[in-house]
Order: structure tokens, then sequence, then C-alpha cells
């Protein structure tokens, strides 16, 4: 409860001005890159654009290969990357702090529109909140990308050989019965969210009185739920760190949890200013795969390699620009 009270402050503070965020400074693009199948684009020339991403390692990883791209094309690119939670993120590009950022479908759709009911259709999940959005906020949603890092929960391998659970039906009923289970492992903002444990318990029917919850940083619960601090945990589908851990997806077999494909999000003057930007970023973001994205994750989380390098890296091999 007090992480989640500290959760809200930190995003109210964010309604005030901008330096009550710790948005008030900006960083330099951290490694150079030069011009590849990304070319110079006259329109874009000392355009300067400030890019923005949440604090875990997929939005890092998507945060530079904006930075690169924008930056092989001309703009004068500002890195506010590594901002703190969802609706930070949210407040700073609604307040012009931030020109473009990698956001998510269900993200928007539930959290930022206050929608309760996913759409399972992945394109249609993307009109809607594209739609909806514009109307509402002035924002625009562009360049779809294929990959969709939605939530779910895992059991470890012990945890998954002694109850056989293999869905969240199984997971709820292990609950509401009062079988003997370890912990549940909830990252701090999944904890909190409609479209998180509260929204997932209520479609499931789970008595939450009854289910011993451990609540961490979402990078630990993978660790934790895998040498057996708990037993069950949350995480993100596109994390490198669950075939790495022997962790196993338990089926969402009553559909609660929305589609969380990333798409790029920006305010619609600038959008409209610099129509270039979604040009430019469309054949990346056709490429960003739930198997590219797992495996850039995982260089980082498994391999210890930087975000940035892993981003330049990736964006180098792609042929879309050049190291320098």
């Amino acid at each position: 409860m007090k992480r989640a009270l500290l959760a809200a402050f930190s995003a109210a503070l964010c309604l005030l001005p901008i330096s009550g965020c710790g948005l008030e400074s900006g960083g330099s693009v951290p490694l150079e890159v030069g011009p590849g199948s990304i070319t110079p684009v006259p329109a874009l020339r000392g355009v300067q654009i400030t890019v923005g991403s949440k604090d875990f390692t997929e939005q890092l990883v998507l945060g530079y290969i904006l930075e690169f791209a924008l930056t092989a094309a001309g703009a004068q690119v500002r890195d506010l990357t590594d901002i703190t939670g969802s609706n930070s993120l949210r407040d700073a590009q609604l307040h012009g702090q931030v020109d473009i950022a990698y956001d998510y479908t269900g993200t928007g759709w539930i959290n930022y529109l206050g929608n309760e009911g996913p759409i399972p259709d992945s394109a249609k999940q993307f009109q809607a909140v594209r739609d909806q959005d514009l109307a509402k906020n002035g924002m625009v949603w562009a360049d779809l990308a294929p990959m969709n890092n939605t939530y779910a929960m895992v059991v470890n391998e012990a945890g998954a050989q002694q109850t056989g659970a293999k869905t969240l039906s199984d997971y709820a009923r292990l609950i509401n019965t009062g079988a003997s289970i370890g912990a549940t492992c909830l990252g701090t903002e999944f904890s909190v969210r409609p479209d998180g444990y509260p929204g997932m318990a209520a479609k499931y029917g789970i008595d939450v009185g009854k289910v011993h919850k451990q609540l961490m940083q979402d990078a630990l619960v993978y660790p934790a739920t895998a040498n057996n601090t708990c037993e069950f945990g949350s995480v993100d589908t596109t994390d490198g760190r669950i075939k790495a851990l022997n962790l196993r997806l338990l089926d969402d077999d009553l559909g609660f949890f929305p589609k969380y494909n990333a798409a790029l999000v920006m305010r619609k003057s600038f959008a409209d200013a610099h129509p270039q930007v979604a040009q430019v970023l469309e054949p990346i973001s056709r490429l960003l795969t739930n198997e590219t994205i797992t495996e850039l994750n995982g260089q980082v989380d498994l391999h210890g390699r930087e975000p940035a390098v892993v981003a330049r890296d990736w964006m180098v091999s792609q042929g879309f620009v050049t190291a320098r």
C-alpha cells in the first residue's frame, strides 16, 4: 500500500510544473551513429526532438532505437528515457516535455483512457485507442508493431510440478480453496493497475484476502519466483528471463489481459508539424516482433549489456544506421 501511495504521489507531481518530476534536464544521445538506410531528411534537419521512455529494459531499448533513427535522419535529439512509470511518461507527453515515445495499446486503452474491457484483436485495439486518444487528448498513435508485451502470470518449475497449475483459472482455484501454495510476487505497478492484478482477480473471482502477496520492483519478480521466494509471479511476456529461468506461463484462459502492441505516440501538433518522423520509423516498427524484442531484452537482462549498445547494434545489424 505504501508503494502504491508513493506511485500515486509521484504521478500527481507530474501535474505540477515539470521540474517536480525531475524531467527538466535531458541528455544527449548516448552513442554516435551515422546514416544507413535511414538518411538525412531535409525537413528534419536540426529539428529538436525529445524522446522518452519508461524505466524498464524493453522501454529503454525502444527509446534508444528511436533516438538513433531520428539522429540518422538529421534531427537534434534529446534523451529523456528512463522515466519512472507509465503515468509519468504520459504526463510528460501531454505537457510537451516528451515529443515521441513507444507505448502500448493496452496501457493506452485501459490506463490512459479508462476503458474497462480490452479488444481482443490487435489491429482493432490499435484503431480504437488511436481514434479515442486523438479525439479526447489530441494524441496520435502510429506505426503499430507486431510485438505484444502483454502481462502474464508465471509459476516456477517446482510449483508447476506440485500444483499442476497451467491456467489462471487453476491459480484462482488454488487460492480460493486455501490450497497450500507459496507466495505470489507482484510488480508494484502491476499490483495496482486496473489491467493488472486487481482486474485479473475480479475477472477470475480470486479472493484477494487469501492471497499471500509480496510486492517488489518488476525486475525482481523473475529471480524471486525462480528461486522459490514466491511460487507465482507477474511478468511481461516479452522478457527473456521467462525462458532462461524455466518459468511457466499460466494461460489466460478467460482472456482478461489486453493486447499490448507497441506503437509510436506523439502529440498531434508534433505529428502534424513533422509527418516525416512516422515515415522514418515505420520500417523499424514493422520489424519489432515478439522474437526480436525478447532477444534484445535478454541481451540486457541475461547478459548484462547496456540497453543503448543493444539498441545501436540491432539498428546497425538491420542496416538502418552505421556505428561511429
